[in-house]
């Protein structure tokens, strides 16, 4: 990304070289790979330094705009203080409501547990409909999986803020470096035996 700076200020960003015209001159496209540093700050092109310092998980946060900054012959990218997105469901004005993240998390689990119970269903039709019974690790998982879904669900809403959501699905090596083991706080579903 490089920014023109014109009486020390950005006037321009550009995402991918781009032919311009500064004054009276025109620079084709290529001159952002082919010239110099030097040759480019001459006519004032700058490479834009990026700083993520204020960037935030676009899962949890919403992040403002670049601002772009000239200063010491440098052009900074940086961001603006994030902010959290809720963790609680919304009503709008308009009486609508806007899911939280909790709603959307547990949502989202319940889909995972919902899809893990479906390739077995056909063992509970399987019984209702002939009666064979299913087997008793079938029975087991499902339940397992059901119990594990709420238990998931109980630990996001326990969550306190957005970054404490955030933490549970972090996974740590509770291994060692030779033998890792990865885990995260909100834990997996169980697998069928």
């Amino acid at each position: 990304m490089w920014a023109l700076v014109e009486d020390n200020n950005v006037t321009q960003v550009f995402t991918r070289p781009k032919a311009i015209t500064i004054g009276d001159n025109q620079y084709p496209s290529n001159i952002m790979s082919v010239w110099s540093t030097e040759d480019l700050e001459a006519i004032g092109i700058y490479e834009v330094v990026v700083d993520n310092t204020n960037l935030k998980d676009e899962k949890y946060y919403i992040n403002t705009n670049q601002s772009f900054d000239f200063a010491n012959g440098t052009v900074t990218a940086s961001y603006g203080t994030a902010t959290a997105k809720s963790l609680d469901d919304v009503t709008e004005d308009d009486g609508s409501v806007t899911k939280g993240l909790k709603t959307l998390h547990k949502e989202n689990i319940n889909a995972q547990a919902g899809g893990i119970l479906s390739e077995t269903d056909w063992y509970r039709i399987r019984e209702a409909d002939g009666g064979t019974a299913v087997p008793s690790n079938v029975s087991t998982h499902r339940t397992a999986v059901r119990t594990k879904a709420n238990a998931m669900c109980t630990q996001i809403d326990g969550a306190a803020d957005v970054d404490a959501l955030a933490a549970l699905y972090e996974y740590t090596n509770t291994g060692t470096e030779e033998e890792p083991v990865f885990t995260r706080p909100l834990g997996e579903f169980p697998e069928l035996d």
